[in-house]
């Protein structure tokens, strides 16, 4: 035979084999169903022993090729029990309908606690879990968001409207007087320090630092598959020192077996101003200048609204893909994300691109070696305007922007910007002339060997490292002439920051029925901890005698070696490091299902404490009793009842590393200035709290009932103090505990049900409720000032304070009471500031509906706060009537007051801005459209829109009240509920697809 015809045969055997192996596969199709009918979304149908699988559509159908044979299918979901079925596969399809029934143990083995899992009926704290199904929907920049809202106890609140800015969370109120009062976050398994790597700004004073970045801004809620909110200390402790404030566990997105699933999401949108307080346009700016008797010259002619100038519509866009698949030996989820998402304030914006890796090996035949290896990383970068709540009033772009003479124009006939000396300053040449970017790197990376030594008893060490790099540049322009120092000079400014966190971990898991009637689970483990902060700085000024920094229009972050040597300055620094060694335990006893006792104890030692001091104990104890075990338990109409009990102690470290040490700081001419001063008897504050709770189930659980109440008591305050002592030791700052508790107690109520679920129809409602109180008690010594207002001929007013037997940052206030005839404010009592309210909330409301008709779905989510008060210092130092008499803008509501004020009349901190914060708003809004399968490539394909923060019912008259904008206070206590020229929030509609290959 012939060559050319051996390589010909051989083709053609080649061909016909894999032609009859292409005609020979078999088909099997069908869907898997709940017990009424309801489409389980998201099931595994698996061939056993391969990786064939599929995933079920948003209608429950699959579709599975496979070689024609006898074949063992698996089907399973999480949440439902599995079921395993023999099929024969021939030349015709095969159809398999299956139907899973609920499996509340099953469902239960998904409960994330510290350091390990258990089942739900085995959990004795207040515990909540906010699955992905329940996420708010929408564009966010970091995951906290997804919770605003879903979980009784929990505050989340925006402190900016800035994409990437800062959140404010709170668990069971507010503790904290130095601290950040923020949660410890775990990050399957992580846990983070919660700092940002992002610098921040060293300027003059007359630009300020402006607002924080949001820690969590590096992990992308596309990835996230669940949080999981410990909210009692019988819950917290194993986190022991960290867990003041709380603990959020976030869980990232895992692999499955099967076959390789490509998911893939885009949206895109805008956003809008929310809403603004109103001042006068041109036509009431005139009528003002008549009433109140102001220069005619006020009046240059034009029709300007200023704000509307300086924003814009902002554009969004997003991009998630994530690859998954796995077999019996490992699995494994890689994804990439992109998000540009502009700020309505022109030039603001942020970027981030991220990228997750999650892998689970299994080694060895009897697959008891394990690898888990998560690794996380972003970059994202932000675009920042001149907004800030800590500079004078004119180093704000808002501020600027508000106060701007109405019937001015921004720019002069021939298109320039107009400039004008003093401190009236254009916010559109302030907007042109001001450039502020920062970049942050992040990578979050673990690796966790594991081994079983039996089906009971595992061992587990984890590594990790958190490493996070921030650069900052910033460039003003010589012809913003109206901030001293940089006028006819300009600023440039270069930082950076480097934060890392090292962490190893060991533990020892065991999970073993004692008896027939006693189930141990328990995990004993060591932790060590180390914390490490370095940053850098150059900034300098120009040379007025050679112009400046030279042309305009540059970014002078490139030519600060051009500066005047003398204006040149290069700092740099290095934190103490600071470590933290940990040895906790915790043990499960669960008592024929029905009783439940939980024990746990961490021991933490600490560097940033003095010798005699340096280890802190934090147990707890709980206790359960699940009645729905009992034999005499109506179990017709109640699927459970469960009662619970627990107390314990966590700690609380949050103050600077070597802040408790002698630490100096050495000047140019090399004089040592004491910093702070040792105190080896500091101790840790403490956090104890008591809860019991009850959860109710009823008709299959389709109604549930959760009810808690805590009492929370906060002691041992840390706090900074300035002893009076000889000098040079005058400026050393003394940290102390001081003698004082806080009180946080209140009632959680959380409720859910669903009216109608079929398989056409569901309609479900979920609601929230907490009501909490706060107290000061016991505190040994003088008031204790926290709040400070700010602005033209108010800085430094104070505002807050801790005193016994109110709420922590009670307002303290001169009492406002009205204008004489001659229209100025009648007498205050400056020297006798009474209690007008609380910045704290009293009632937070958490709102939620979804129904589902055919492939059509709608979810509306709404929050609310009430019982709080605001103190409006945008319009007390910005629109008080003063500002008219120098060519400036006013509020709206001064010009309309029945009682006419005098222009003399001089701005004041009093009870007259201050406002009730109460609102209501719908926060999320989603419309969905799922399609299913689409051709034989596309599955699962849904479109949706969504809006957010669509509107809010309020009578406050500022911006938004859920913002929080001031974070300098007095003493080194941030301020609470000081409203003061925000960023503005906004009003966002998306529009997306998902759908998976």
């Amino acid at each position: 035979m012939s060559s050319s015809l051996q390589i010909r045969s051989g083709l053609l055997v080649v061909f016909l084999a894999l032609a009859g192996n292409a005609l020979g596969q078999g088909i099997i199709r069908g869907t898997v169903a709940e017990a009424n009918g309801s489409p389980v979304v998201g099931a595994t149908v698996l061939i056993k022993g391969t990786t064939t699988a599929s995933p079920t559509d948003a209608t429950g159908q699959f579709q599975l090729s496979i070689a024609p044979g006898t074949h063992e299918v698996v089907v399973s979901s999480v949440g439902y029990k599995a079921q395993t079925r023999s099929v024969t596969v021939g030349a015709t399809p095969v159809t398999l309908n299956i139907t899973l029934a609920e499996d509340s143990q099953a469902l239960s083995e998904v409960v994330v606690t510290g350091y390990g899992t258990a089942r739900k009926q085995d959990v004795t704290g207040a515990v909540a879990v906010v699955g992905e199904k329940e996420f708010n929907r929408g564009t966010f920049t970091s995951p906290d968001q997804l919770i605003q809202g879903r979980v009784s106890g929990v505050q989340v609140s925006n402190n900016s409207g800035q994409p990437g800015g800062p959140a404010t969370i709170r668990i069971r109120g507010n503790s904290a007087v130095t601290g950040t009062g923020q949660p410890l976050y775990v990050v399957d398994g992580v846990p983070l320090d919660g700092r940002t790597a992002r610098p921040g700004l060293v300027a003059s004073a007359d630009v300020g630092t402006g607002a924080d970045s949001n820690p969590l801004n590096f992990l992308n809620p596309d990835d996230i598959e669940s949080l999981t909110v410990l909210k009692d200390a019988s819950a917290t402790a194993i986190y022991g020192s960290r867990a003041a404030y709380g603990v959020v566990l976030i869980t990232t997105k895992k692999g499955k077996s099967g076959a390789p699933t490509l998911s893939v999401g885009v949206s895109g949108g805008f956003s809008t101003l929310l809403r603004r307080p109103e001042f006068l346009d041109a036509g009431q700016y005139r009528e003002a200048i008549t009433y109140y008797g102001a220069p005619a010259t006020n009046d240059k002619g034009g029709d300007v609204d200023a704000l509307k100038e300086i924003l814009r519509t902002g554009y969004l866009q997003n991009y998630n893909v994530a690859m998954s698949g796995g077999g019996e030996t490992g699995r494994y989820r890689l994804s990439l994300g992109y998000l540009d998402q502009d700020g309505i304030v022109r030039k603001t914006g942020f970027k981030k691109y991220s990228a997750n890796l999650s892998t689970n090996l299994q080694f060895l035949e009897s697959r008891k070696l394990g690898m888990d290896i998560n690794i996380a990383t972003s970059q994202f970068r932000e675009e920042l305007a001149n907004i800030t709540t800590d500079a004078g009033y004119r180093g704000s772009l808002i501020g600027q922007a508000l106060q701007w003479n109405p019937t001015q124009p921004l720019r002069n006939p021939d298109g320039s910007l107009f400039i004008q000396s003093g401190d009236v300053v254009n916010p559109l040449a302030a907007q042109e002339l001001y450039n502020d970017n920062s970049r942050v790197n992040t990578v979050l990376a673990s690796i966790a060997p594991s081994f079983k030594f039996t089906d009971w008893l595992q061992y587990r060490m984890q590594l990790s490292v958190n490493y996070n790099s921030g650069e900052r540049r910033t460039s003003i322009d010589q012809r913003l002439i109206n901030y001293p120092g940089i006028e006819n000079q300009g600023f440039a400014s270069i930082s950076n920051n480097e934060l890392t966190t090292q962490q190893i971990a060991h533990t020892l898991s065991l999970n073993k029925s004692l008896t027939t009637s006693i189930n141990l689970n328990a995990v004993v483990g060591y932790e060590y901890t180390k914390f490490s902060n370095l940053g850098s700085n150059v900034n300098a000024y120009g040379n007025p005698a050679t112009g400046g920094f030279g042309n305009f229009g540059l970014d002078y972050t490139d030519y600060i070696q051009t500066s005047a040597t003398g204006s040149r300055n290069v700092s740099s620094f290095n934190d103490p490091t600071s470590e933290l060694q940990s040895l906790f335990g915790r043990a499960i006893f669960n008592i024929k299902d029905r009783y439940i006792l939980t024990g746990t104890i961490r021991r933490d030692a600490s560097s940033k404490f003095g010798r005699n001091n340096r280890a802190g104990y934090f147990p707890s104890f709980a206790v359960a009793w699940d009645l729905s075990q009992e034999a005499f338990f109506p179990a017709e109409q109640l699927s459970q009842l469960k009662l619970r009990a627990g107390y314990g102690l966590t700690g609380n470290q949050e103050f600077p590393a070597g802040a408790a040490q002698d630490r100096f700081e050495v000047r140019d001419n090399g004089a040592q200035i004491p910093l702070n001063s040792r105190n080896e008897n500091l101790k840790w504050q403490s956090d104890r709290q008591f809860n019991v709770g009850i959860d109710i189930g009823a008709f299959n659980n389709r109604f549930t009932f959760t009810a808690d109440y805590f009492n929370k008591t906060t002691t041992d305050i840390l706090f900074p103090t300035v002893p009076g002592q000889p000098a040079p030791q005058v400026q050393a700052i003394f940290w102390d505990n001081l003698d004082g508790k806080i009180v946080n107690k209140g009632v959680e109520l959380a409720l859910g049900t669903t009216l109608v679920r079929s398989d056409k129809a569901e309609v479900g409602f979920n609601a929230n409720a907490t009501f909490i109180r706060n107290e000061v008690k016991d505190l040994v010594g003088a008031d204790i000032i926290t709040g400070a207002i700010n602005g033209q001929g108010l800085s430094g007013s104070t505002s807050q304070l801790i005193r016994n037997g109110y709420p922590i940052n009670a307002f303290f206030l001169p009492q406002y009471n009205g204008l004489n005839e001659q229209g100025l404010s009648n007498p205050l009592d400056l020297a006798n500031p009474v209690y007008a309210g609380s910045p704290n909330p009293r009632t937070l409301l958490g709102l939620s509906a979804n129904a589902r008709y055919g492939k059509l779905s709608l979810v509306a989510n709404m929050t609310g706060v009430f019982g709080q008060y605001i103190y409006n210092n945008t319009l007390n130092a910005v629109g008080n009537v003063g500002q008219i008499g120098a060519g400036k803008n006013i509020a709206l509501s001064t010009f309309e007051n029945s009682i006419k004020e005098s222009i003399g009349n001089p701005a004041a901190a009093t009870t007259r801005y201050l406002e009730k914060g109460n609102y209501l708003k719908m926060s999320n809004l989603t419309l969905a459209y799922s399609f299913g399968d689409v051709g034989s490539f596309v599955k699962g394909a849904r479109i949706y829109a969504t809006g957010q923060n669509l509107f809010v019912i309020t009578k406050y008259d500022g911006f938004d009240p859920e913002i929080n904008t001031v974070k300098r206070g007095a003493n080194q206590v941030p301020s609470v509920g000081i409203d003061y020229l925000p960023y503005p929030s906004a009003r966002t509609f998306t529009f997306g697809v998902n759908f998976s290959l």
